[in-house]
């Protein structure tokens, strides 16, 4: 009988982004993964449903014949070594041809390493033949809420540590559920008033720090019954609590042992699933950073998350003056919730210094200043709650996740030059800081080649280093002020004679001639850059 498989999505959770990157997923992220193939080159292209076809040997497009026999079988994946960045383009066109998923294999990754991990992983816990372990069987937690409800005669409900309601059973008669009950699955979290008792009575303190069940006793007159409660601890760390309500008829007799087994069932289940909700935002990201740089395609990102591919898309760049951890961490979680209250689909990545947030998905002719708006509210929320400075830089509107790279490396100019200063914007776009952005890439390029700079201005900056004084910066001023030198000696506040000496002496020093409009241009420039050593 063939086995269901393991999803893809799952596999690429597991194997993560140290190992393969996804470069295409015609058929989405689902597809069932049920054995892992290794095809040698010597071998003719072959393959079977539902494989994952490593095609040892093959390198970049030689590894074509592979995906389209992959293709014609029905396998799930091929995964392929590249040897440059730009062979991804022909192998992903025709992976998309044969209806096969891409994945791209890192350069230093042992082929037997990634066959074996694959293996485990399909046979191992997550896999379907494990359907008959507590865990599974336990099923979701309201099936479990469930299970606990018969066993103890009781009321059930499963709760995070901030007393949000995960799940709970049934009860086929209302008249049995008591206040606090009924207003947390109503609001789906316990009532403040009815918290703060149990604060109070200390049964908190208790779920925190131990993994025995503590009885409540009844409070009519605030409309509380007996309820017995148990942590959901992993280990030291709190993960939520169970809670079970008497109704019309006593708990059961062995109530208390049934959440000892409950809470340690449910405690594997909430681990597992913070370990595949972390598994998918790592995955998200992964994906994400690789469509922001341009090495990954953008199919497998809207096939992750059902974007649609040719709907408008913008970048947000984001950069603070900070280095601190903590600090970055905050700016980091503020820019996420400020973003996801303006765009349900806002997508977040830091890369390096930078955090980038991606705007799929814009509804038509959205306006600049909307965009810019919400750019402006992260950037004051950062000043006013964390005291954090931070620019933001508005990538162009393009026509679809296939030129987001276009976005954000308009993005980063913007924040390029608002970071070398003459910029007094926190937050700009392209048409704000045109001028800016082009004499600061005009400068970026004087600083790595030399061969482009004059060196008797370089040798004027020498000189201030040695002898400390300020004739570059006299000169720069004269030259930003268009020649009126009272106007540029009270910029640097000096005497206007002191300015003429300082303009003189350096054309003096140097053999330069400011009278001449290409020497005055290229001074303007080199002047501007930063002092070397």
């Amino acid at each position: 009988m063939t086995t269901p498989g393991l999803p893809l999505r799952r596999l690429l959770m597991s194997l993560g982004e140290p190992l393969v990157e996804l470069q295409a997923a015609p058929h989405g992220l689902d597809v069932p993964v049920r054995d892992v193939a290794i095809l040698d080159p010597e071998d003719p292209p072959t393959a079977a449903t539902g494989e994952l076809v490593l095609a040892i040997g093959a390198r970049g497009r030689a590894a074509l014949p592979a995906l389209r026999a992959a293709g014609r079988a029905g396998a799930a994946a091929v995964a392929v070594k590249l040897d440059a960045p730009g062979q991804a383009d022909a192998l992903r066109e025709a992976a998309a041809e044969a209806g096969v998923a891409l994945l791209s294999v890192r350069r230093e990754t042992r082929w037997e390493h990634l066959d074996s991990l694959a293996r485990a992983i399909i046979a191992g816990p997550d896999a379907p033949d494990t359907a008959g372990t507590p865990e599974h069987n336990a099923g979701d937690l309201f099936s479990l809420a469930q299970t606990v409800a018969v066993l103890t005669n009781g009321i059930v409900s499963i709760e995070d540590t901030s007393s949000r309601v995960l799940a709970y059973s049934r009860s086929s008669d209302s008249d049995e559920v008591d206040d606090l009950r009924r207003l947390s699955i109503l609001g789906w979290q316990g009532p403040e008033p009815y918290l703060s008792k149990l604060r109070e009575w200390g049964i908190f303190q208790h779920l925190r720090t131990s993994d025995a069940p503590i009885a409540v006793d009844p409070h009519p007159e605030l409309g509380l019954r007996r309820r017995l409660a148990i942590g959901i601890r992993a280990g030291a760390q709190p993960l939520g609590t169970i809670w079970v309500q008497e109704g019309a008829q006593p708990l059961a007799p062995l109530a208390d042992q049934a959440l000892v087994g409950a809470a340690r069932v449910a405690a594997a289940q909430l681990v597992r699933r913070r370990r595949e909700l972390s598994a998918d935002v790592r995955l998200t990201r992964t994906l994400l950073t690789g469509l922001l740089e341009g090495s990954t395609g953008p199919q497998s990102l809207a096939t992750h998350l059902g974007l649609d591919l040719h709907r408008p898309a913008t970048v947000l760049a984001y950069s603070a003056r900070t280095t601190e951890a903590l600090t970055r961490s905050e700016v980091t979680g503020l820019i996420s919730v400020h973003t996801a209250a303006r765009h349900r689909s806002a997508l977040l990545a830091p890369i390096e210094s930078r955090v980038y947030v991606l705007l799929p998905e814009l509804p038509p002719g959205l306006a600049m200043t909307t965009v810019r708006g919400w750019a402006q509210e992260v950037v004051a929320a950062a000043r006013d709650h964390l005291g954090v400075p931070l620019r933001a830089a508005i990538g162009s509107t393009v026509d679809g996740l296939a030129r987001v790279p276009d976005s954000r490396a308009q993005a980063d100019r913007i924040l390029d030059a608002m970071g070398r200063g003459g910029v007094d914007l926190e937050v700009a776009a392209l048409i704000d800081v045109q001028a800016e952005v082009l004499v600061s890439e005009m400068l970026a390029l004087l600083q790595e080649r030399g061969g482009l700079r004059d060196p008797r201005l370089t040798a004027l900056t020498a000189y201030d280093r040695r002898h400390g004084t300020r004739l570059a910066e006299s000169v720069l001023a004269w030259l930003d002020a268009l020649g009126e030198v009272r106007v540029a000696a009270d910029a640097l506040h000096i005497h206007p004679n002191t300015l003429r000496y300082r303009v003189r002496r350096a054309e003096q020093l140097t053999g330069i001639d400011l009278t001449q409009p290409q020497q005055r241009l290229l001074a303007m420039l080199q002047l501007r850059l930063p002092p070397e050593g």
